[in-house]
């Protein structure tokens, strides 16, 4: 047993999503998205070093002390796995472990709305999942991932830097892939799982052009891809797309991922005010002919009007779906103010003035 490990089964004791580990100070625990420090002497940097170095593979170290950051998965059978990332900072070595928990919740554990399992049917397309840091994306993929895996009979391959839940192989054949380890890049695993006979392929992070371009490819070529971006709203996440292309490829890639795009589900992570615990207000626009059109005529900015005319295929606005928590007394009215798109809307349920009073309507 690593001397590490005592942190994250005290972690995994107190309800925590990340343990950040900082020379110089005390460990520190995220619960329901704050900040809470661990009675515990501030760790010294040698013997924060030799803990990390412990559980770290040599390559990993190599390139952590050559680059000064490295990220990569560690697991604890029976506990949960984590995805780990090393820096240095001005007091030396530091660290963050996000907790993936052993057991994938379910669709229906998650309360995920009915349209996300049809998406994990799909025959082919582009589903990508959004939001900013610590919203929930990978759990949420993690789902539609199992039930496909459960309901179909299929090849998946996953491509994570670093892998986070792992499936395993039910009615479907699973091959997870893990950047820097099994492969050289994301946009290297693509190319590569074009010629692996997949059906449905999942890349962790859609960071660059070539990979954005590879996964509307594969989206193109019968495969059914999904993918992450960190946007924060559906519309967002068709400009972020078609954007990255140099500005003379644009007319094109519009044409194209209005062919590929099967929906975009955008998601906000709030704290729970009736229990303990967090929840998820979920934007979801699905790529119907009226949608293909907007996307393909540069149209994007009429997306949530679509999206407020579709209810009947599934989809829903953000703000509606935080009024609904907000009806539900799920969440804070203060809260549900600061992240809605219409403040107005939700001003007169605000009990004070909002935290980010450049958005005040």
């Amino acid at each position: 047993m690593a001397k590490i490990d005592a942190f994250f089964k005290l972690m995994n004791d107190q309800g925590a999503s990340d343990l950040h580990l900082v020379s110089g100070s005390p460990p520190i625990l995220r619960i329901r998205g704050d900040l809470h420090r661990v009675k515990f002497n501030p760790l010294e940097n040698d013997d924060l070093k030799a803990m990390l170095y412990e559980i770290a593979p040599e390559e990993k170290i190599k390139v952590f002390e050559e680059s000064g950051d490295v990220d990569f998965g560690y697991e604890i059978p029976g506990l949960a796995r984590y995805r780990a990332n090393f820096f240095m900072q001005k007091n030396g070595v530091g660290a963050v472990f996000r907790e993936i928990p052993s057991n994938i919740m379910t669709a229906d554990q998650l309360g995920l709305p009915g349209v996300m399992t049809k998406l994990a049917m799909l025959p082919r397309g582009l589903v990508l999942v959004t939001g900013p840091t610590g919203s929930g994306k990978s759990t949420t993929l993690a789902a539609i991932i199992d039930h496909a895996n459960r309901n179909r009979k299929d090849h998946i391959i996953t491509v994570e830097d670093p892998i986070e839940f792992v499936h395993q192989s039910r009615s479907c054949l699973v091959n997870h892939r893990e950047v820097g380890t099994h492969t050289k890049s994301f946009s290297a695993a693509l190319r590569g799982a074009l010629r692996e006979d997949p059906d449905i392929i999942l890349v962790g992070e859609m960071r660059d052009l070539e990979t954005i371009s590879l996964a509307i490819e594969a989206a193109m070529t019968g495969h059914l891809v999904m993918g992450t971006l960190h946007t924060i709203s559906a519309a967002k996440t068709v400009d972020r797309v078609i954007e990255i292309f140099p500005t003379q490829q644009q007319p094109q890639v519009r044409a194209t991922l209005a062919d590929a795009l099967r929906a975009v589900i955008s998601q906000t992570m709030f704290k729970r005010i009736d229990v303990k615990g967090r929840c998820v207000a979920f934007e979801i626009l699905i790529a119907t002919p009226a949608v293909r059109n907007l996307v393909r005529e540069g149209k994007t900015y009429q997306i949530p009007s679509a999206m407020q005319t579709g209810k009947k295929f599934g989809m829903q606005t953000l703000d509606d779906a935080i009024m609904e928590l907000l009806q539900k007394g799920w969440i804070d009215p203060d809260e549900a103010y600061n992240k809605c798109v219409d403040k107005a809307r939700f001003k007169p349920f605000a009990k004070s003035a909002p935290v980010d009073f450049t958005e005040v309507a």
